[in-house]
């Protein structure tokens, strides 16, 4: 187990995907704005949001970027609870952002524009896109005042610490693989899904941008609670406990919001970030005894 954290989820492997998937990235959006280019002069026909406009070619570039982010979670999930849970957030993030890529191809500039859906829902992502930019940063920013001491936010003692950490390293190295097989998973059934409502004239299948996501944050729900349970044998500090159910509480209503559409859906993630926030904030100042323990 040691020898493949090690192999895969070493500063240097980062250093190596990182180059190698802004390469791919680079290359991902010139064949996209190809694509673009061959459907606008009628030589290839392929009825998509993704075909429509330029600006849509960036949202495959992007794709490639949340891959490097999901695997920066499991990067940092020995390493730290709270920035893993900040790079949860920055996903999302990026999933919305991604979104607005996709959708600018469909807006229609017109004195309508609180009524028309497409642009409502592009008015909605752009604001909740300001406001997680801005949560996230103060996210961060209240990480740095503990980051002396992150590897203590729960074990008590050097063994606990160990303990847990071995434990973090454990499922870190089984998450690769894991989410490896998801992704293959996710990519092939929206493939087969989408040539058969193509040839059955149909449009049946989730939204383009919920793939693999919908799942993996579910994984994440399930990796959240087993840190949540495995916390009690090592601190049973009220603030430590809140501050660890709060995150789980925080990535189901990420979850959540995969499930619904318009301002719900952004509502759910500005909660959800908003949440893990403070609960992040009020945990930091029982660890600094601005809060009275009773």
């Amino acid at each position: 187990m040691k020898k493949l954290f090690n192999n895969f989820l070493s500063e240097e492997f980062r250093e190596r995907l990182e180059r190698i998937i802004i390469g791919i990235a680079i290359v991902s959006f010139l064949l996209h704005l190809l694509v673009i280019f061959l459907v606008s002069l009628d030589i290839i026909e392929i009825s998509s949001k993704l075909t429509k406009s330029p600006i849509s070619a960036v949202y495959t570039p992007f794709s490639f970027i949340l891959v490097y982010e999901v695997f920066l979670l499991v990067f940092y999930l020995p390493r730290s609870i709270s920035i893993y849970i900040a790079k949860q957030y920055e996903i999302i993030t990026l999933i919305v952002i991604r979104r607005i890529f996709k959708d600018i191809g469909s807006i229609e500039m017109s004195a309508n524009w609180f009524r028309l859906e497409n642009d409502l829902q592009f008015t909605y992502d752009v604001l909740t896109t300001i406001i997680l930019f801005f949560l996230i940063h103060l996210f961060y920013k209240n990480i740095e005042k503990q980051a002396e001491d992150e590897y203590t936010n729960l074990p008590e003692g050097k063994v606990g610490i160990n303990k847990f950490i071995k434990l973090k390293k454990s499922i870190a190295v089984i998450l690769i693989p894991t989410l490896v097989v998801l992704a293959v998973y996710s990519f092939t059934a929206w493939i087969v899904s989408s040539v058969q409502d193509h040839l059955e004239n149909i449009t049946t299948f989730k939204n383009i941008n919920n793939i693999f996501f919908e799942d993996f944050f579910m994984l994440l729900i399930i990796i959240d609670v087993i840190l949540l349970l495995f916390s009690f044998f090592y601190s049973d500090q009220f603030q430590k406990i809140i501050r660890n159910s709060g995150f789980v509480i925080s990535t189901i209503l990420i979850k959540l919001s995969f499930s619904v559409d318009g301002f719900v859906n952004n509502a759910l993630i500005v909660g959800a970030v908003l949440f893990g926030y403070l609960i992040l904030l009020i945990h930091n100042l029982y660890k600094h005894g601005k809060i009275l323990n009773h």
